[in-house]
């Protein structure tokens, strides 16, 4: 049992309000800075210097979109080789069947069209998404996050989460307003 007279296991993490983006840039310096990285930032627009303040990397998208990039690529050259060459050839003057300059054009689309698709796939697989639930919808709060709000989010399955320590981590922070989630969708209200 928590303090609070729920069980632990159900606790999702701490959710906390700034007042400002500075200030949750500030945060999220300070909570990586204690060591904390299953944390995350919530405002109505982006922050620059956000990606920094968390320890956040490169994104890996990249690399999905360069293999459905040479996905395409070959199929588009498999594509004009069997339809040229083995399934239809025609002989047109002593030309080749296949040939390699009238079928960039296909090439390049294909590359192009499966370097997007690459991308799509990635981004949602690295976000997990789709996800139609998250226990930080049942904040009355946080509703406010893609309008004027800006919200800070402390996993309670970080290796250094304490739920005290996490708390006065964040109000020391300056934090506005800090909440407990549970996973069963209810929020208690710390402060």
């Amino acid at each position: 049992m928590s303090i609070y007279g729920r069980e632990d296991s159900d606790l999702y993490g701490v959710l906390a309000e700034f007042r400002d983006p500075g200030e949750l840039l500030h945060a999220a310096e300070g909570v990586h800075a204690a060591g904390y990285r299953r944390f995350d930032t919530h405002s109505p627009f982006p922050i620059h210097g956000m990606d920094g303040a968390m320890g956040l990397g490169n994104s890996k998208v990249g690399i999905f979109s360069l293999g459905g990039g040479l996905t395409g690529l070959a199929l588009g050259y498999l594509l004009q080789w069997w339809t040229g060459a083995v399934d239809y050839p025609l002989n047109i003057s002593g030309k080749p069947a296949f040939a390699i300059e009238p079928s960039v054009p296909v090439m390049f689309e294909l590359t192009i069209l499966f370097s997007a698709i690459g991308a799509v796939i990635g981004m949602f697989a690295l976000n997990g998404l789709p996800r139609p639930y998250n226990p930080l919808f049942y904040s009355e709060r946080f509703a406010a996050a893609s309008d004027d709000a800006f919200f800070l989010h402390v996993a309670s399955n970080d290796k250094f989460f304490d739920v005290e320590q996490t708390q006065d981590l964040l109000r020391s922070l300056g934090a506005r307003h800090i909440e407990l989630v549970y996973d069963h969708g209810e929020a208690d209200e710390d402060s």
